[in-house]
């Protein structure tokens, strides 16, 4: 695995939404990966709504949960639905965190085969 494989995130300051607390109590996850454009994309199991946090446009290095592919998503740049300075995800993601850094870093790691989850 590339020098990314633990690229440190944040989750979002209190763990509050349904989808948060999944996620944490799911940990730790190990997963093959898609990209779209410049974002990361894996399925998770948890099943969560669009909840307070959702965004249909998010800030670079942003974590979020996309509930119709039931995926964790790291976005470091413009996907194929973004607009010129707006990334944009396929449709709303819940925030759940952000990337901690240069999150464009991770264009480094797109040709990785697998992707690991762990609190620390």
């Amino acid at each position: 695995m590339g020098p990314l494989h633990r690229r440190a995130v944040s989750s979002r300051d209190e763990v509050s939404t349904m989808a948060a607390q999944q996620i944490a109590a799911a940990l730790p996850l190990r997963s093959s990966f898609n990209t779209w454009g410049d974002e990361i994309y894996f399925s998770i199991p948890i099943n969560a709504a669009l909840d307070d946090s959702a965004q249909e446009v998010v800030e670079l290095g942003a974590l979020g949960y996309w509930p119709p592919g039931k995926a964790f998503c790291i976005f470091f740049g413009q996907t194929p639905a973004s607009q010129p300075g707006k990334i944009m995800p396929a449709s709303a993601v819940n925030i759940i965190g952000k990337v901690l850094g240069d999150a464009t870093q991770f264009k480094t790691v797109m040709r990785e085969r697998e992707v690991v989850l762990e609190a620390r």
